[in-house]
């Protein structure tokens, strides 16, 4: 079996990479990185260390590297023979990689390919595939979207694998908790016979999807920002104070009743599944910097985020968001001058006091006007 798979970074080579390899197929990585490309045509393998004790090394074989900025034409032909195209490249990429699928599409038309295949988004967000479809199909004329209609399915996926902050000598190691999970919706897919084992296949994936960002997404971000608040620069430090675990317990609690309620999740497994994430987040292995789990905290704050929308959904039902509620008033906190997200909240912040102190003192003068209002807001960090 054969698969391209766009995006050889980490989550690409350690968690799809090694899980396609796993059930035999041969792969044919698509980047833009060069130096990642040139090594895996180089040796045509890499290996993966899962971050627990014993630290187990797992190679990945049977790999090839396409630079797609330098051999677009060799990506078209791979996709044109391929029994499965995946991405795992980043939600704002996909439309740039879309034409290319698109043309790849166009060729198996062309070679009067009937063999059905699936185009799976691995990425974090939801409805990643169909997002995809949509951007393939402005590439495609009428003939070739009856075509793509009848033989190319987007299924969406869920993925969850934590890939920790890392540094190697080596270009292709990678390193990746023991932990992962795979689901993909089994409606939408064009080539269900093709079963991958360790990926798990559900009529519908939604409830899949909101657990993981309700749970791992939403926690993963608490301890982020309640550790921030705190003076903590890590994770794993973080989550080993008292009130940054309690606050977590807390909101986790909040999102389980939500996903309870809405989707009937059994209450005794959606705790074991709760308490599997907390263990997951106090992995000693799984060194992380707050800066980066809490990074793009205005896009954390969107209406359908990990935040926003728990909240919604939990006060239509009536049920508790109050420790949802508090952790989302910490991301205004998250003061990172090296995230630009952060930068510019901040400064939203800060033009908010500069219009308050404009109003209740007088004064005139913008450079005593935005001093008051930085010190202002210092304060309410405090």
């Amino acid at each position: 079996m054969r698969a391209v798979h766009f995006g050889a970074g980490n989550i690409g080579r350690g968690f799809i990479g090694e899980t396609l390899a796993a059930n035999g197929f041969s792969i044919a990585f698509v980047d833009v990185n060069e130096k990642i490309i040139d090594e895996l045509n180089k040796r045509h393998e890499y290996t993966i260390e899962l971050a627990a004790v014993g630290q187990k090394k797992i190679k990945v074989n049977n790999v090839k590297g396409i630079n797609n900025s330098k051999n677009p034409e060799q990506v078209i032909n791979e996709i044109a023979q391929t029994d499965l195209v995946t991405t795992a490249i980043g939600p704002k990429v996909l439309q740039f990689i879309a034409p290319l699928i698109a043309q790849g599409i166009v060729a198996r038309k062309n070679k009067k390919i009937d063999q059905p295949i699936d185009v799976i988004a691995c990425e974090n967000m939801i409805g990643g595939s169909q997002l995809l479809k949509k951007e393939v199909y402005k590439h495609l004329g009428d003939n070739e979207k009856d075509f793509a209609d009848k033989h190319i399915g987007f299924p969406n996926a869920a993925v969850d694998r934590i890939v920790p902050l890392q540094k190697h000598d080596d270009p292709l190691m990678v390193s990746v908790e023991p932990f992962k999970e795979w689901i993909v919706d089994k409606s939408q897919m064009k080539n269900p016979s093709l079963k991958i084992e360790g990926v798990g296949y559900a009529p519908d994936l939604e409830p899949y999807i909101e657990r993981k960002l309700f749970s791992v997404n939403t926690g993963h971000a608490t301890v982020a920002y309640t550790g921030k608040t705190l003076g903590y620069t890590s994770i794993g430090e973080a989550i080993k104070d008292k009130k940054v675990l309690n606050q977590l317990k807390g909101v986790l609690k909040e999102t389980g009743d939500l996903l309870i309620n809405k989707w009937n999740f059994d209450p005794i497994e959606h705790k074991k599944y709760q308490q599997k994430i907390i263990k997951r987040f106090q992995n000693p292995y799984i060194s992380d910097t707050i800066a980066r789990v809490g990074r793009t905290p205005i896009r954390k704050l969107g209406y359908d985020e990990r935040f926003i929308r728990p909240i919604r959904e939990a006060k239509e039902r009536g049920l508790d968001y109050s420790k949802l509620l508090e952790t989302a008033a910490k991301i205004y906190q998250f003061d990172v001058p090296s995230d630009q997200e952060s930068v510019e909240l901040q400064e939203l912040i800060q033009s908010k006091f500069a219009e308050v102190v404009k109003e209740t003192t007088g004064l005139k003068n913008e450079d005593l006007i935005n001093a008051l209002a930085l010190e202002i807001s210092k304060e309410f960090k405090k």
